[in-house]
């Protein structure tokens, strides 16, 4: 095995993946499989998440799929009751799951605020809550990994709501760090910038999105696959051991331009 494969190797490791049925979450829990990882597949769309099961398992992985809202808080504990019986304690927690509500400020409804913090902010804090509890009661290492934005840091009309949310999860990334560090949890965020998915490809492919291609340094868009290697560097505990804290930002210098 050489250097690269044993330190980016998660053999043993069991990682749940929220948001698995599509874009981002769909490619993690397929990268954390492929090194070896055990994945729990979470999601509200189970029929999508077998086809990612089949997928996985087709490469040689293992997964299993859990139904999950994030939105309900009870439904979180369940999930991870679940997961603990199939395979062990959960020991790499990626919050992936998330919404946008596209819409000006003074046309964001209250309806509109309490969805968007409660998939993007709650869930994110109830989801690391349960797996660091879980965590330090099995007395295992582990590492939880958010999905925060440029955005976060970042604005841009329409996206306020969004923004506010991807802020929140970096501070608390950072914040949650600090506190979980001595049980030998790390916590990090993976920022993307302006990644192609499919709920995103035709508003990219467009003329607007010829324009917004034009405002980053690399003059490009990212791929799913672009984020692999921040991925992994977080989920490894060789690789990201002393890697605490951090917002790892991936967007082809979109964030630094001026």
């Amino acid at each position: 095995m050489s250097l690269a494969e044993q330190i980016f190797d998660l053999t043993g490791e069991v990682a749940m993946v929220t948001g698995a049925s599509s874009g981002l979450g769909w490619r993690f829990a397929q990268v954390l499989a492929g090194q070896g990882a055990k994945v729990v597949l979470a999601a509200r769309r189970t029929a999508k998440l077998a086809d990612l099961k089949a997928q996985i398992e087709a490469d040689g992985g293992v997964a299993h799929c859990v139904a999950l809202d994030v939105a309900d808080k009870e439904a979180i504990a369940a999930a991870f009751d679940e997961a603990e019986e199939i395979f062990g304690p959960v020991t790499i927690q990626v919050n992936n799951a998330g919404m946008a509500v596209e819409k000006m400020v003074l046309e964001t409804s209250e309806q509109d605020w309490r969805s968007i913090m409660g998939v993007n902010l709650d869930a994110v804090w109830w989801c690391s809550q349960e797996a660091a509890r879980r965590m330090i009661k099995a007395q295992v290492p582990g590492c939880i990994i958010n999905t925060s934005s440029v955005l976060a840091t970042n604005a841009m009309p329409t996206l306020a709501a969004y923004s506010v949310t991807k802020a929140g999860v970096s501070q608390m990334t950072r914040s949650m760090a600090v506190e979980f560090a001595r049980h030998k949890i790390r916590v990090n965020a993976i920022a993307p910038g302006y990644v192609i998915t499919e709920i995103n490809e035709e508003a990219l492919s467009s003329s607007q999105g010829d324009i917004l291609k034009k405002s980053i340094p690399q003059r490009q868009f990212g791929a799913p696959d672009d984020l692999d290697g921040a991925l992994l560097l977080l989920a490894s505990e060789r690789a990201g051991r002393f890697m605490t804290g951090e917002v790892v930002v991936v967007d082809g210098g979109h964030s630094v331009a001026i």
